[in-house]
């Protein structure tokens, strides 16, 4: 429309506006609702939720939901600004715009949550809805429900009428075990505690009240109907704890004022009202509470979790200094995980806390928690840079402390691909950068196995980082990146001068080796272009690179291996077995076509029982391996072993039918 033609969106929904009221009569006016409705909820509203708020007569003793409009009604009075949203089944905006320029003009609606607030409690206190057996059986039959009983009070907090009070008191003197209070549990408690009770045990109106934060109908319900002020619902959160836990100081403030208060009360977990407004980070509420002489600040939940300590868990820097300037404040309190404040601040990257936690003079800042991990190695792992920076400058705190899995912060850092970490502790005069941790790898070899490449040339250009350290298994760098098929890692650790790129471990296993057995063809290549790489240097147990190769079947390694000049196809292990031996025994068929094509590979060659690669074959069942070694002039299908077994005698043994009737022809 408009906005095709180049007018701005701004004029373009006034100008909409003006033809929605130019409708007149009820046209306009449930336009006008709609918009409201929908700029103003809390959530966006399913179809049937709107309609049924529109059929809201506000003040009237029952509600008609065939007083309901059809969306069709709707869509056509609001002339394009709504739309259905098929997907969610929500009605929306037709773009955010709308949304932005309603919200703009604050005089097109008047009083839009005193209006809202009055709906949904003229709704509630329907007989139609307070006759409702609960659970419901088809949801359809009250579809406002819900968003009435969850956000009455969120409206009505916003914006306040002598009406809404009225309508509020009358529900809740009458709130627990109203459909109203079901669904508000049902949508705000632990499932534990509400699924399928088809009730709200203990769920007063005083607690909905409180939940709320209404001051005006918490005063008129205590005054007016009486009731226990410390009474717990079901999941044991008295008036005052909902206050705390959503941060309404006036609820709050007054109930403390009741004489009859229990300010410690804890809910069914053993957290108190101090504990949770500390928690979500309500300071006005914290404040009062800790005014109390009765409140204890230190008191421990079912975790062994203090305030200071929830607090530091989520960052609430407001409520941790107000916590801190207690002298009674315990700042070092460990929870059941052995985690401290700081710990748990380090750990979620809260800076300001970490710094207010650092500021006091009882702070063990390497302290463990039951994992041994440190602040400083749990912020090093999460890539807390401005935390590491902040403990690093403390001159007690111990860079090099095995943490968590047995590794320093450094390696923490650099196995996450942390580079700013690495960085900053690598800054520190006495961080030890070669230290291993219980795996025997330093924090080079950490980074090459897991491919981090930046933290890995960060780390080759340290000087102190040794490039050929080995680990307790006697593993280089070099040598994990090529077993875990790193092959940008192994380029970089060639690249640097000293690197020692053939050298093996305790087992005799070179890089080669290792990259070769986990079919890292790409790292093969790479490795096979250096001079000083020999392909045929075997292990403790005489195996090379092609044997293990063949052995697991990676059949683009063994070709790779095969193209190399100096490759010795044919190199028997301790045990006298060759690649092909170990290829048929394990019955990979395509590696066993491609070392037969090779003329300097024989295929009847014995091992030192005697037992040629058809041995290997029958023995273990492989009839497809059997196929391809029978039908090579060279193999002798009859040729006993030094014991005088011949391939038919094991394969019967072993119980191969399959591979029996290949052979037992040829005898």
């Amino acid at each position: 429309m408009a906005v095709k033609e180049g007018v701005g969106l701004g004029d373009a929904y006034g100008a909409t506006l003006e033809w929605i009221k130019a409708q007149g009569g009820e046209k306009t006016g449930l336009a006008m609702a709609t918009l409201m409705w929908i700029c103003h909820a809390e959530r966006p509203l399913q179809v049937d939720e709107l309609r049924h708020a529109l059929a809201v007569e506000i003040g009237a003793t029952d509600f008609n939901s065939e007083n309901a409009p059809s969306m069709g009604e709707l869509l056509s009075c609001c002339q394009g600004l709504i739309t259905v949203d098929k997907e969610a089944s929500t009605v929306r905006v037709i773009h955010f715009t709308v949304q932005e320029y309603l919200c703009a003009h604050p005089d097109l609606f008047s009083r839009p949550h005193s209006v809202i607030a009055e709906a949904c409690l003229t709704y509630l206190n329907s007989p139609q809805v307070k006759n409702l057996s609960y659970p419901l059986t088809d949801h359809q039959v009250a579809p406002f429900l819900k968003y009435a009983s969850r956000y009455w009070g969120t409206h009505a907090n916003k914006e306040l009428s002598s009406h809404a009070v009225a309508l509020g008191l009358q529900l809740v003197s009458q709130y627990e075990g109203h459909p109203s209070a079901v669904s508000l549990c049902e949508q705000v408690l632990p499932t534990k505690y509400t699924a399928g009770t088809g009730s709200s045990p203990h769920f007063s109106g005083l607690h909905c009240a409180s939940f709320f934060g209404i001051v005006e109908l918490v005063a008129l319900f205590t005054n007016t109907l009486g009731c226990d002020i410390n009474l717990g619902d079901c999941a044991g959160y008295t008036p005052l704890l909902w206050a705390a836990k959503n941060g309404h100081d006036g609820v709050a403030k007054f109930l403390l004022e009741h004489e009859d208060i229990d300010p410690n009360r804890p809910d069914n977990h053993g957290s108190a009202p101090l504990s949770w407004a500390a928690d979500n980070g309500h300071e006005g509420v914290v404040k009062l509470l800790l005014s109390r002489k009765d409140v204890d600040p230190n008191r421990p939940d079912e975790n062994n979790q203090t305030l200071l300590g929830y607090a530091a868990i989520r960052g609430r820097a407001g409520v941790v200094k107000l916590l801190l300037g207690r002298e009674d404040i315990k700042s070092d309190r460990v929870d059941n995980q052995e985690r401290t404040p700081l710990l748990w601040a380090a750990n979620n990257g809260h800076e300001g806390v970490v710094k207010l936690l650092l500021g006091r003079n009882d702070i063990d800042l390497n302290r463990p928690d039951n994992q041994d991990g440190t602040p400083l190695s749990w912020a090093a792992r999460y890539g807390h840079e401005d935390v590491v920076k902040l403990l690093l400058g403390r001159k007690d705190v111990d860079p090099n402390r095995l943490g968590q899995n047995g590794r320093t912060p450094l390696a923490s850092a650099a196995i996450e691909g942390h580079e700013g970490v690495v960085k900053l502790l690598l800054g520190r005069k006495d961080v030890d950068s070669n230290r291993p941790g219980h795996n025997g790898r330093t924090p080079l070899a950490s980074a090459a196995a897991v491919g981090q490449e930046g933290v890995v040339k960060i780390l080759l250009g340290w000087k102190d980082v040794d490039p050929n350290r080995l680990g307790h298994d006697g593993q280089t760098p070099l040598y994990s990146a090529a077993c875990t098929g790193h092959g940008g890692v192994v380029k970089i650790l060639l690249s640097h001068n000293d690197i020692k790129p053939d050298k093996p471990d305790v087992y005799g296993q070179t890089p080669l080796f290792g990259a070769a057995s986990n079919g890292h063809e790409t790292v093969v290549e790479v490795l096979l272009g250096r001079e000083d790489v020999n392909p045929n240097k075997p292990d403790n147990r005489g195996r090379t690179p092609l044997y293990c190769a063949a052995r697991t079947g990676h059949e683009g390694v063994v070709k790779i291996l095969l193209d190399h000049n100096d490759i010795d196809p044919d190199k028997p292990d301790v045990h006298g077995q060759t690649p092909l031996f170990g290829a048929a025994s394990n019955g990979h068929e395509r590696v066993v076509e491609v070392l037969l094509r090779r003329d300097d590979v024989d295929p009847d060659k014995p091992n030192k029982n005697g037992q040629t690669p058809l041995f290997g074959a029958a023995w273990d069942g492989h009839e497809g391996v059997t196929k391809i070694l029978l039908g090579h002039d060279d193999v002798s299908p009859n040729k006993p072993d030094k014991s005088g077994r011949t391939p038919l005698w094991w394969a019967a043994k072993s119980g191969h039918a399959s591979v029996v009737a290949l052979l037992q022809p040829l005898t």
